[in-house]
């Protein structure tokens, strides 16, 4: 029996060559709940506990009454989707170089601030208050970070509010002396208030250049002119120069003319290079400069 039993739990093959017909039957009955062993692997992981209304505000009321960090962290990694939300929907307003998370990272020193402190007997709802702080914390770190003074850019706010209104109104685009009517400023300050609006914006070099092809993105860094390299037309043309004007000369004056102008030797290492004295080489160089005077002088003579 103990054969047969473990071929029912093995496979249905095995049991029709080992088990009887009455034991098959058995086997075969949909009322008998099958006896396959589970695979360890196979046991699905555990679901973390989800943390209800009742619970959390358990979990506040105990918080604020002991001050225990575990259930800070608690409270804190039951509220970071919203940090997220909120970070999320401030980066649609903000440029490209901007990270999503240096934007939630600030948002939860704000969670960390309402957590800490938010009063239970007000009866407001926790997200409500959160929001605010969260939202206002995300703010000062980008203020934080921005090198243009707060009353330059709500100048500039200002400014640019004005002239939207004023297109909607006139249907074209205001002059000076309208948009400074508007803001009830004279023309003096109103072009000191573009002068600061119109202040230089700094970009992040890190920041990836949208050419709309997703597979060959590159950072800004990579498309900067390189001011201090060496222009290739400007090498090409030396290069160019140098083999019209070297073409005609034969193998010792060609070296001549290299080692001297630009290899920058004297004419006496020349000579000692070549074995020559330094008044051949002297003799020899003179004697290049003319005739490629003479040929330059040809060329300019020619008419176009």
């Amino acid at each position: 029996m103990a054969k047969s039993s473990v071929a029912v739990r093995t496979s249905p093959r095995a049991a029709t060559k080992t088990t009887s017909p009455g034991l098959r039957a058995v086997a075969r009955d949909p009322r008998q709940k099958p006896r396959a062993i589970a695979s360890p692997a196979a046991a699905p992981a555990p679901m973390q506990p989800q943390v209800t209304e009742a619970d959390l505000e358990v979990i506040w009321k105990t918080f604020k009454r002991t001050r225990d960090e575990n259930l800070r962290n608690t409270l804190i990694e039951h509220h970071m989707p919203l940090v997220r939300a909120i970070a999320e929907r401030v980066l649609q307003t903000l440029p490209k170089s901007i990270e999503l998370d240096d934007l939630s990272s600030a948002g939860t020193f704000g969670l960390m601030d309402a957590i800490n402190g938010f009063d239970l007997s007000r009866g407001i709802k926790f997200k409500t208050y959160c929001t605010t702080r969260i939202r206002g914390s995300i703010l000062d770190e980008l203020r934080s970070q921005d090198w243009v003074p707060r009353l330059v850019r709500l100048k500039a706010h200002r400014l640019d509010r004005a002239i939207r209104q004023l297109e909607g109104e006139l249907g074209r685009a205001p002059n000076q002396a309208e948009i400074a009517h508007a803001l009830g400023i004279t023309l003096e300050e109103l072009q000191a208030h573009e002068a600061e609006a119109n202040a230089k914006t700094i970009f992040s070099l890190s920041e990836k250049w949208d050419d709309g092809d997703e597979e060959k993105e590159m950072e800004k860094v990579e498309i900067l002119a390189d001011r201090k390299s060496v222009d290739p037309v400007d090498t090409i043309q030396q290069r160019d120069a140098l083999d019209m004007i070297t073409g005609s000369l034969t193998k010792k004056e060609r070296l001549i003319i290299l080692m001297y102008y630009y290899e920058g030797l004297t004419m006496r290492e020349i000579g000692e290079i070549m074995e020559l004295t330094e008044s051949r080489v002297c003799q020899i160089h003179s004697n290049v400069m003319a005739r490629l005077k003479a040929q330059l002088d040809r060329t300019t003579s020619q008419p176009a």
